[in-house]
């Protein structure tokens, strides 16, 4: 689940984007229906391109909702557990771990076949990490003391799964979207900065699973109002990069958030500055990762049919956009379902309609997101690695 986003800054000047005209229809005609797509598993459709399709899960939706882990089976090659591996669930305690819930996520992927990654060695916000680490004693050595807790909590997690898990986001959201700084935690205060934090997360990790996709994950996005949080993370992954920091890959999460019916030159003011990143990353020799995909259908109407439509193509565009980098090997959605998605209690909309934010409904039936997921994957340039 990524962290509290900023929405008047992420909605500010959309309106000056919003053309009237509808979204170009080139665009709309290659979206087949959901029920033309629905026979073909979306593992399916993207293994015929050599990518991976998947989802978070997590252990609740596992074990009270039968319905959705089979949905979840016959759809996903890729898992990454929506919690369970994060710092606040896994390290209840300095000297204690509680593995059970990801170990039953974990379990279930294999036996049904499916892939799973680690999600996530170190969040690195305050808010986010454990009371007990934020009110931490390092006593009168700090920076032996830090670095003992980071390394300890990586090792311990890396070298339980050993290579039963080969991709690991090892650090998640360190850049500050308002003005593209980096954050500051108790063990980076501990440690004498965040750039040597991340760093030694990374080379702990690089160690201890020496086989794995190592992943500095973040929301920076294509709407508009994140040009700080894209530049921040565009600096802190050359400074990885010039520090010989062993990061693979950036995980791009995807969370969309829709500024009303897209239209062809909206979409096109989108694309410029977000091909600009993603061709600055993959200059830098980084793998992508689409590790996060859901949509947030802000000013959008309540209409529920209009509004999949504006989603789906919404989610059309980014994803042929996206999916043109060959560097990409894998798109994991936030969630299948929309009963399992986090947005609705994180942000409602302002009418109070329900979100729509997934490829599937409460009940569980395909929505034209489905479709446009399917036909973006389906188009996509074969990976020849």
């Amino acid at each position: 689940m990524p962290t509290m986003l900023n929405r008047r800054d992420l909605i500010v000047s959309a309106a000056g984007l919003i053309a009237s005209a509808p979204l170009a229809p080139a665009l709309a005609a290659a979206m087949p229906d959901a029920a033309g797509t629905e026979a073909a598993a979306l593992k399916d459709v993207a293994a015929r391109r050599r990518l991976r399709f998947g989802t978070a899960l997590s252990f609740g939706a596992l074990t009270r909702d039968p319905a959705y882990a089979a949905l979840v089976a016959r759809q996903c090659g890729l898992l990454v557990a929506e919690n369970e591996m994060k710092w606040q669930w896994l390290r209840p305690t300095p000297t204690t771990f509680a593995f059970d819930r990801f170990d039953a996520i974990l379990g279930w992927g294999e036996a049904h076949g499916i892939a799973v990654r680690g999600h996530n060695l170190l969040w690195h916000q305050p808010k986010w990490l454990p009371a007990w680490l934020n009110a931490y004693d390092f006593g009168s050595a700090p920076h032996r003391e830090a670095e003992r807790l980071l390394t300890t909590h990586i090792d311990t997690v890396t070298r339980r799964y050993g290579t039963r898990i080969k991709s690991y986001d090892v650090v998640n959201e360190a850049v500050n979207p308002k003005d593209g700084t980096l954050y500051e935690t108790s063990l980076s205060k501990a440690l004498g900065g965040t750039e040597p934090t991340l760093d030694l997360a990374f080379h702990t990790a690089r160690a201890a699973a020496p086989h794995a996709q190592l992943v500095y994950n973040d929301y920076m996005s294509w709407e508009p109002g994140n040009d700080a949080h894209r530049a921040g993370v565009l600096r802190l992954l050359e400074g990885f990069r010039r520090r010989g920091t062993p990061v693979d890959a950036l995980g791009v999460q995807s969370h969309l958030i829709t500024q009303g019916l897209p239209t062809a030159s909206h979409v096109a003011a989108l694309e410029g500055p977000w091909r600009a990143f993603l061709d600055a990353v993959t200059h830098m020799g980084y793998v992508l990762v689409v590790t996060e995909l859901d949509v947030r259908d802000n000013m959008l109407p309540a209409d529920i049919a209009v509004r999949d439509r504006g989603v789906a193509e919404f989610t059309r565009a980014y994803l042929d956009v996206t999916l043109a980098y060959p560097q990409l090997t894998d798109v994991l959605c936030w969630g299948l379902a929309d009963r399992h998605s986090w947005i609705e209690g994180f942000e409602p909309r302002r009418d109070r309609a329900p979100r729509r934010p997934t490829l599937y409904d409460t009940a569980l039936q395909p929505k034209p997101m489905r479709a446009a997921v399917a036909a973006a994957l389906a188009t996509a340039p074969i990976r020849t690695g």
